[in-house]
């Protein structure tokens, strides 16, 4: 019998999707991507070298799987074909036996950017063309990849013998009892339809959208899992209940390249003493920028430093509602290392009352300020560690009281970027 695992992200994205994607591909035979653009950016770090994709889907690394980019996507291919030539000169050779494009996706084309440029600043978009692709899909006036294959252009011919009918080759492959790990882009409460609109990005990130973004039935999905981070994030614009420090202050900040090129390795050390001493007097914005520095929150595909902020409990349990999550997979719990008190958002207040669903309306949802309760941090490195009871215990009492309030399981614990840094505590995979 064949398994179809969604993986969505269950946050606002950026929430390493990427790695877990390359660490359940072992036994995956077709791993497929089915919604967004290059404003997506997925990170893997595999032995000691590290890949940063935005348009290509993670297994790629293994190259005996097959990739799939759905029909749901958006493809500037310019970008497609560069990300390919640079897996090339790595020495990993692509070819038609391991990425398919599906003929139905849209192509972004140079109008789309220079929309987005002139009109995406408001709600902080990556400028790459997204929405106005979309928007040209909607309304039946946009270009498939079908015709712009016909092009006399070195994009066109890199990529043409790469495009197929995906959604038959799908579907042969689960008559034929194979894998599939369908990967998602962003996250639910960037969702078109369900996430902080007008704040969000313009397709469909939750789990119902690998469905149309691929062209699968909804009964071939076997199980739909989320990735979500110790802490949450958020890139551009919108309303940010745990935000710690302002969005003004954030967009402030160097990205850390530029910090490590100012500074020098010495004064990075001096400057994450600072902000931890800092963070631990209770000081917001500096358990943010602490959260951000640990963390290497700045954007894969733009480079921005990433709003930072405590869980989310009620936007959690929205993400679970709508995408009917099996379990979470927790990442970078060991960004929390050095911090004596960590914090989860378990309620908004609004108005003098209490809520505990996640409000729909944007403009309730900037208005709410969050109800914490606290625990206690730990001052452990975390990185080498392999099995969950020798987490130190103020770790562990994080997880099992998330997984608590979550009323779903925790099946992965992630501590690192590598694959080695995985803690499996429930398989529900493959």
């Amino acid at each position: 019998m064949s398994k179809v695992i969604v993986i969505v992200g269950g946050q606002w994205g950026d929430c390493g999707k990427g790695k877990i994607v390359d660490f359940l591909t072992e036994k995956a035979d077709i791993i497929a991507r089915y919604a967004g653009g290059n404003n997506a950016g997925h990170t893997v770090v595999v032995e000691d070298q590290t890949f940063k994709f935005h348009l290509i889907p993670s297994g790629i690394i293994h190259q005996d799987k097959l990739n799939i980019i759905g029909n749901g996507t958006v493809i500037d291919p310019d970008v497609l074909a560069k990300e390919i030539e640079q897996l090339e000169s790595r020495n990993i050779q692509i070819s038609d036996k391991n990425l398919n494009i599906s003929t139905n996706a849209h192509i972004i084309q140079p109008k789309h950017v220079e929309e987005d440029t002139a009109t995406g600043e408001k709600i902080g978009t990556t400028k790459r063309g997204i929405g106005p692709c979309y928007k040209d899909k909607i309304v039946r006036t946009g270009m498939r990849m079908s015709e712009f294959i016909k092009k006399d252009t070195s994009a066109a011919k890199k990529l043409k013998p790469l495009v197929k009918d995906t959604y038959l080759i799908l579907n042969n492959a689960l008559e034929q009892d194979k894998n599939l790990l369908i990967e998602g882009a962003q996250g639910t409460l960037l969702d078109i339809d369900h996430g902080t609109y007008p704040f969000v990005t313009s397709s469909n990130p939750t789990a119902g959208g690998a469905c149309t973004g691929l062209g699968i039935g909804p009964t071939k999905i076997n199980s739909v899992h989320a990735i979500m981070k110790a802490y949450i994030t958020r890139v551009g614009a919108g309303p940010f209940p745990t935000e710690l420090g302002t969005e003004e202050d954030t967009n402030k900040e160097d990205s850390y390249q530029d910090l490590r090129k100012e500074l020098g390795e010495e004064g990075i050390k001096h400057l994450r003493r600072r902000v931890v001493t800092k963070a631990n007097e209770d000081d917001s914005y500096n358990q943010g920028r602490w959260l951000r520095m640990n963390g290497m929150e700045y954007g894969t595909t733009t480079g921005r430093a990433r709003r930072t902020g405590w869980f989310d409990l009620v936007g959690a349990h929205y993400a679970i509602k709508i995408n009917g999550l099996d379990s979470i997979v927790i990442t970078k719990l060991d960004v929390f290392t050095g911090l004596k008190k960590i914090k989860i958002c378990t309620a908004y207040e609004f108005n003098g009352k209490k809520l505990t669903s996640y409000p729909t309306n944007t403009n309730i949802l900037k208005n709410c300020s969050p109800v914490y309760e606290e625990h206690e941090g730990w001052t452990q490195d975390l990185t080498e560690i392999t099995d969950f009871n020798e987490l130190p215990q103020a770790a562990q009492n994080y997880i099992k009281r998330l997984e608590q309030l979550l009323k779903v399981p925790i099946s992965i614990v992630s501590i690192g970027p590598k694959r080695s840094q995985t803690i499996i505590r429930e398989d529900m995979f493959f």
